[in-house]
Parts: structure tokens; sequence; C-alpha cells
């Protein structure tokens, strides 16, 4: 189980904008898995999964799911080393680094 976070109220700022970027992109990739050829739309939704996969490991996961409701691990099972996959995998690296570095280690232990 996580250990409870305390923030300040610009490490709120900095999580509650996360969550809207990932509330966005989640309604922009809806429909993604039909759509094999769009690997942008791939990637946006890796990129997505990788702020909440991000976001939960610095201990944030109880605010991320209080707002939104996370696509599963198994999400692009089947899919993994198609391009579209790959796409997906890439952004969920970059996504879980860019999260890192908007919040930091130092944000995530209050």
């Amino acid at each position: 189980m996580d250990k409870p976070v305390t923030l300040d109220e610009k490490q709120q700022a900095s999580l509650q904008r996360l969550l809207n970027i990932t509330e966005r992109l989640y309604l922009e990739t809806a429909g993604f898995l039909d759509n094999g050829d769009d690997h942008q739309l791939w990637y946006n939704r890796g990129y997505a999964n990788g702020i909440v996969a991000q976001l939960t490991r610095l201990g944030h996961r109880a605010f991320v799911e209080d707002n939104i409701v996370p696509d599963p691990d198994s999400i692009i099972a089947g899919h993994e080393f198609w391009a579209w996959g790959r796409a997906y995998r890439h952004g969920m690296e970059m996504g879980m680094k860019e999260t890192l570095d908007v919040i930091g280690p130092e944000q995530s232990h209050g």
C-alpha cells in the first residue's frame, strides 16, 4: 500500500495539471485500440498512461484514482510488438520520464 503523501499548494497544482493533461489525452485517444494505423494516437495514449504510472509509483495512487479511471496495465496486450504497440510503449516511457521531470522525487514524499 502506498504511504500517504502530503503536498503543498504548488505540488498539488502540478499534480492537477498533469491529471488535466491525462484526462485530455484520454478523451482525444478514445478508440485508439481500433486505430492501429494512427501511431500518434497510440503514442499519446501511452504518454497519458505513463503519467498515471509515474504518479502512482511516486505515491499519488489515491489522487489519481480519485480523479480518473486509469487504463488497466494490460490495455495493449497482443499489440506490444506491432509498430503501434511500440509507439504506445515509447509514449509511456516519455510520459513517465517527463512526469518525473515535472514532479521530481523530492515531491513524492512530502
